[in-house]
């Protein structure tokens, strides 16, 4: 369903530029719903490393897609799109960050799935924290045009869990280079980075969105 705004016609009132240039999506309805999915999935990946064995991550790989179909829809929106509620670059780079986190989710679990890598407690602190930070970044979104010291207060405890993946990732290759078993150390390095990546886009995705709550302030 398509998420139509509608514009205020009353001269002199703050929609009034609006009716001259409507605003034919309401695209932060769109990024709060890929936000809500990016957080869906990433609580799959944590349930899903909690259940052993492991299986083959359907589920996960299913609300990629259709997250993927979600984002690729509000981009032609906003190509076509004559007004946005802010910088269009930045509508697009918060949505982009944000699938890069789902996709980090995504191969995490494959490649676990494939190499037999056993959720650890590192993996299971980064997966943890990530799903912190992405839930951080929803109610960031949410807020951002009604309450911005939410939105800050949101973006900061994000940050936080940014941080905490940062350091987890550090603490657990130092350990993993002590590890006698080369090969098995070499699969989980693999995964290990794959958080990285899901941190980093979650640190970028903050960062822009930020960004923005400060254009609109």
């Amino acid at each position: 369903m398509e998420n139509k705004v509608t514009p205020s016609r009353k001269i002199g009132s703050p929609g009034f530029f609006s009716s001259l240039f409507p605003r034919e999506y309401d695209f932060e309805a769109m990024l709060a719903e890929q936000a809500d999915q990016t957080v869906a999935g990433v609580a799959i990946l944590l349930d899903w490393l909690r259940t052993t064995p492991h299986t083959g991550p359907a589920e996960l790989v299913k609300i990629e897609n259709d997250v993927d179909a979600m984002r690729h829809d509000m981009e032609e929106k906003l190509i076509n799109s004559f007004s946005t509620p802010f910088d269009r670059q930045d509508i697009y780079s918060i949505s982009r960050q944000m699938d890069y986190i789902l996709n980090a989710a995504k191969d995490t679990a494959r490649e676990m799935y494939a190499f037999d890598v056993a959720a650890d407690p590192a993996i299971l602190d980064m997966a943890t924290s990530l799903l912190a930070g992405a839930s951080s970044v929803a109610e960031a979104i949410k807020a951002m045009n009604t309450d911005r010291v939410r939105s800050e207060e949101m973006i900061r405890k994000g940050r936080a869990e940014y941080n905490a993946m940062e350091d987890r990732h550090i603490s657990a290759m130092a350990g993993l280079f002590r590890n006698s078993d080369a090969v098995q150390a070499m699969k989980t390095r693999e995964i290990y980075y794959h958080f990285r990546e899901a941190g980093r886009a979650l640190r970028n995705t903050l960062d822009i969105l930020h960004n923005a709550i400060i254009d609109l302030a």
